[in-house]
């Protein structure tokens, strides 16, 4: 495809994403799609590879390289640069968080519908407490957040953010963290769900906000 190395083709990838939601597009991404974004935008330009992935070494200044202007949910994370780890930063909180299964729920925010319109309807469900599930990215930790990123749904007692949106140029961006809402711990080669078992999944149904979301239109109003 043109590029010298597969880094450089995803970097490539990562900046055209961002050009779309910069000209008005929406970007609706979960698990690790979510934080990689945003690791990519700020390694522009910076080898964060090891040898066997894009067969050089990675840049030993990385971290002091990162330029976190770019990205649209995190700033100040820190690299997780071990090639062997099942982590890419520590902007994740699956590998340190202490909340077990029976009590692994977040909880959605409520927002009026005449001042902020959009997470009224990113929210909308007919429940405001949702089981968690886990994934290669579960949950982000608060405080590497931007000002700018509005947490919608969260587990406070565990300081995690479960369900982010935010704005950049003339459009917007969703992050929800986590896998699959009715398969708790999904792993690489399980088999899908069958959606057809749980048509009322309040999980599910925040994945459905944001698939119908780009359709919305304002009404113009009468008077």
């Amino acid at each position: 495809m043109g590029f010298l190395k597969v880094s450089e083709m995803k970097s490539f990838v990562s900046r055209e994403i961002e050009k779309y939601v910069l000209n008005g597009g929406f970007l609706f991404a979960m698990c690790a799609a979510t934080d990689t974004y945003d690791i990519s935008l700020a390694a522009v330009g910076i080898d964060i590879c090891e040898s066997m992935f894009d067969g050089d070494p990675a840049d030993k200044q990385a971290q002091q390289k990162l330029d976190f202007s770019h990205t649209f949910a995190f700033k100040n994370f820190e690299l997780n640069v071990d090639p062997y780890a099942y982590e890419f930063s520590n902007i994740d909180v699956t590998d340190t968080r202490k909340v077990l299964r029976d009590n692994d729920f977040f909880t959605l925010f409520d927002f009026s519908a005449k001042w902020d319109p959009i997470p009224t309807m990113l929210c909308q469900n007919h429940r405001n407490l949702i089981k968690g599930f886990m994934g290669q990215t579960t949950a982000y930790r608060k405080d590497v957040l931007k000002p700018s990123s509005l947490v919608m749904g969260e587990n406070k007692s565990a300081s995690e953010a479960r369900y982010i949106h935010g704005e950049k140029g003339k459009g917007f961006w969703t992050f929800y963290g986590g896998h699959d809402p009715e398969d708790y711990r999904h792993l690489v080669g399980d088999p899908p769900t069958d959606l057809s078992l749980f048509p009322n999944s309040p999980g599910y149904r925040l994945i459905l906000n944001n698939v119908l979301f780009p359709a919305a239109k304002k009404k113009k109003r009468k008077t």
